[in-house]
């Protein structure tokens, strides 16, 4: 197995995403939602839940294969330890499906996916209780899975594995320090429905489909990923700091690629 050595970057960098004002937009009705539900969540009876559990995404999309999507919860509700996240139209509806550590409580996470048709874009949240949340937003984009890679095959090959972590911000607050980061890898994510520019044939899919996060050795959360995250996956989240001082990240792709590393946090 090829293992790949990260890069590390620290930088303090706090932004609000430019279409956090925009518009409502909510969830429609399709039939593709009344199939998917039992044939992921079975005979589970899924409603939105406004004050359980919020999903922000762009009214409409900039770029259809990188679309910003950000789930919270408030800071009071029930600590959530699986979250699935789904794009209702997309060829693999299920974009990701994260298990949750207790210093992920509350949930503030945001990841970018492709969305290849007018869709609902949902998160399925079930609580340590056992309870079942639900929020999501009505996105307009077209075309994001099949959507030519933001570089060729070479380039991306030559790059693949790279991460980067990049703690954001730190807090205290009832005598624990919350903290912001942004994980960065460096992956092409091939969807099988792109084409090479050059030679017109389809690019096989290659993905990232495991990935884990950890704070020494505190599960931070682990990824089941698909062709739905977009080329370079970027997760920005905030966590609970335990006094680890350190990141562990594993990843691992459809070919058996393995990479990551381990990343320290600065104190304060």
């Amino acid at each position: 197995m090829r293992i790949i050595r990260p890069t590390v970057i620290c930088a303090v960098l706090l932004t609000t995403p430019l279409w956090a004002e925009e518009r409502p937009s909510p969830m429609q009705p399709g039939e593709a939602w009344e199939s998917l539900q039992f044939d992921v969540f079975g005979t589970v009876s899924l409603v939105e839940t406004p004050g359980a559990l919020s999903l922000d995404a762009p009214f409409r999309a900039h770029d259809p294969a990188l679309v910003p999507v950000r789930v919270t919860q408030p800071a009071d509700g029930a600590r959530i330890e699986e979250l699935t996240l789904m794009i209702d139209e997309n060829p693999s509806p299920v974009a990701a499906t994260f298990t949750l550590g207790e210093a992920m409580h509350p949930l503030d996470m945001e990841v970018r996916v492709r969305v290849n048709a007018y869709s609902n874009v949902r998160a399925v949240a079930r609580t340590d209780g056992g309870d079942w949340a639900m929020a999501g937003r009505f996105v307009r984009a077209t075309g994001g899975c099949a959507a030519p890679a933001g570089k060729d095959a070479e380039a991306a090959l030559a790059h693949l594995g790279q991460t980067r972590f990049q703690p954001l911000s730190a807090e205290t607050g009832g005598g624990d320090m919350r903290r912001e980061a942004k994980l960065m890898i460096r992956h092409p994510n091939y969807s099988g429905l792109q084409r090479d520019q050059i030679t017109l044939l389809t690019i096989p899919a290659r993905f990232i489909d495991l990935l884990e996060v950890r704070q020494g050795e505190e599960l931070l959360f682990s990824m089941t990923g698909g062709i739905s995250i977009s080329e370079d996956p970027v997760f920005t989240f905030r966590y609970r700091d335990n006094g680890a001082g350190e990141i562990v990240v594993r990843a691992v792709d459809t070919e058996g690629v393995e990479f990551g590393g381990t990343f320290p946090v600065p104190a304060g």
